[in-house]
């Protein structure tokens, strides 16, 4: 995953070229997405149904590349299917926020009721290119 959201280059450049002062955010969350939220993160994210974003960790980076350092488990979808989920989301909030990273799945997992989506501790990277 190395896809920097539109908010995030911005709030990189502006830091670290002194314009203004970025503070990281206290916690980090990943979410679900049906299609691509772009860097203008305006994709689709599941809602409903016992969705909700899950707080994700980093370790330290190494040689350019930043892993979730624990798994990260979502609640079983219920009262309805998520969908198809294609994409993952990484946002400063865990409602509303802004999307600091996004990717496309390496293969696409349907949600039905019932269903649990998992993430395997080192499962995500975040790559900078």
């Amino acid at each position: 995953m190395s896809a920097m959201s539109d908010y995030l280059e911005n709030a990189f450049l502006d830091h670290f070229l002194g314009t203004s002062s970025t503070a990281s955010p206290a916690t980090i969350y990943v979410g679900l997405h049906t299609a691509d939220p772009t860097d203008a993160g305006t994709g689709t994210e599941v809602s409903g149904n016992g969705y909700a974003r899950q707080s994700i960790s980093f370790g330290a980076s190494s040689g350019g590349t930043a892993s979730n350092d624990a798994a990260v488990e979502f609640p079983a979808a219920s009262g309805g299917n998520w969908g198809t989920i294609t994409h993952i989301g990484i946002w400063d909030a865990s409602t509303s926020g802004n999307l600091l990273f996004h990717a496309a799945l390496t293969a696409s997992k349907t949600i039905n009721e019932g269903d649990i989506f998992k993430i395997a501790t080192s499962g995500v990277d975040i790559t900078a290119a």
